[in-house]
């Protein structure tokens, strides 16, 4: 086993400007009670030393020095093709079995139907041309205009190849609900593609409700839950899809991409691979060699998610109850960053779903987003702008291919990072 140092990463009082003035604040608020101990958490991520405060998670969050320890671990300690006959092919086993573990319990699925790739926009491609095969003339395949791109252009281009049909799911743009789902679906209706999170808007759908009306048509069903695993429980086999993708990168891991789904629906599945490469499920899927150091650090982002929150149990209950903290901390966290933004004059915040990722997407009268994010980088403050490849989305809220500025929430965010993002804001009025 390859492993990094994963100790508390603790911060002595005193050694941040104004440490006890804010702590002391945030007693009074109520913050401290939030189950979360961003103090802590905020000691682990070395990128937070520069003294900027991150909005930029939805893109790709900052990583914890554990993490950063693994690969390095991994890439030092001796690493070969995966095996049993040598020290190092060994390890290399257990690196990836281990990665796959981590998955499992982060997501709540089988580990033995957890499939690597470069990214899931790679990984959705090579599915879409998979399950894309027995697709024809009169078949029907839904993507929802909410949706990141990643999921969206590889079922359109592979329905289109195949002569299937494309059936789009739009929203109300006022509120970033998805609109209903049944006038879609009919018997020649093959598959399902919807997000668990919208990157640009954090709408939250009822995954479970969408899955079952696909699942009564006969459809399968994709979920892209790369915005939703960073920031609340994830169970693949109790939202009752398919399919789950997501990318570790954006919960504090490296830049790859997980799909899972269960190994006896992947046994079903027949993917392009090279001659001498493992048919054996999930491998058949992985085209070429994987990127195994990146894989430890999977492993110890998922560990390190299982300990945002203290408390024992096995790491799939670790999970559970760290998320939940986290969910509901960032929800209050969230509540404090709208009710600031919405204070604002000129400032329009766009999109307001009953359930949310931690998300905000905004615009402010006189000023074009990328004006905004420059603004506030000059601030250190770092919020994009764009339409961060929900090209749809932006498209059919109104926002065009211009966007808006982003200020996404993580673990590490804390209440002074809200309040220098909207002060920056402010000023711009």
């Amino acid at each position: 086993m390859v492993r990094a140092t994963s100790g508390e990463c603790t911060e002595p009082r005193g050694t941040r400007p104004n440490h006890d003035r804010v702590v002391a604040a945030r007693s009074r608020a109520g913050w401290e009670h939030r189950g979360v101990d961003v103090d802590r958490i905020r000691a682990c991520f070395p990128a937070l030393d520069l003294g900027v405060a991150h909005f930029d998670g939805p893109g790709g969050s900052q990583v914890p020095r554990q993490v950063a320890g693994a690969v390095a671990a991994a890439m030092t300690a001796g690493l070969g093709n995966r095996g049993t006959t040598t020290e190092a092919e060994a390890r290399t086993e257990r690196i990836v079995a281990e990665a796959r573990a981590a998955a499992g319990d982060l997501l709540g699925t089988d580990p033995r139907g957890v499939v690597v790739g470069r990214s899931m926009t790679q990984l959705t491609f090579d599915m879409a041309r998979t399950l894309s095969r027995s697709w024809g003339p009169g078949d029907e395949v839904v993507v929802t205009r909410l949706d990141h791109d990643a999921n969206i252009r590889p079922w359109v281009t592979a329905a289109e190849r195949a002569g299937a049909t494309v059936r789009w799911l739009g929203f109300d743009p006022a509120t970033a609900e998805l609109d209903d789902l049944a006038p879609l679906l009919g018997e020649r209706t093959r598959l399902v593609a919807f997000t668990a999170g919208s990157n640009l808007l954090g709408t939250r759908p009822d995954v479970r409700r969408l899955a079952d009306a696909a699942h009564e048509a006969g459809a399968l069903v994709y979920l892209d839950a790369v915005h939703l695993a960073p920031h609340a429980p994830v169970d693949r086999s109790a939202l009752g899809v398919d399919l789950l993708a997501c990318s570790p990168y954006k919960f504090f891991g490296p830049h790859l991409g997980l799909l899972a789904g269960d190994p006896a629906f992947l046994e079903t599945l027949h993917p392009d691979k090279l001659l001498p490469s493992t048919d054996v499920v999930p491998e058949r899927f992985e085209l070429g060699t994987l990127p195994h150091e990146l894989l430890a650090g999977v492993t110890a982002a998922v560990d390190f998610m299982a300990g945002l929150e203290p408390g024992g149990g096995d790491r799939r209950e670790r999970l559970l109850r760290s998320m939940a903290a986290l969910e509901a901390r960032e929800s209050a966290l969230l509540d404090h960053l709208v009710d600031g933004l919405r204070a604002i004059d000129g400032v329009t915040l766009h999109g307001a779903p009953a359930r949310r990722t931690p998300t905000v997407l905004f615009t402010v009268a006189g000023h074009a987003p990328v004006d905004v994010a420059r603004h506030l980088a000059d601030q250190g403050v770092n919020a994009p702008a764009g339409h961060f490849y929900a090209l749809e989305a932006s498209r059919h809220a109104g926002l065009g291919d211009t966007g808006g500025v982003r200020a996404g929430l993580a673990a590490y965010t804390s209440e002074e990072d809200v309040d220098r993002l909207v002060a920056a804001v402010a000023d711009l009025r």
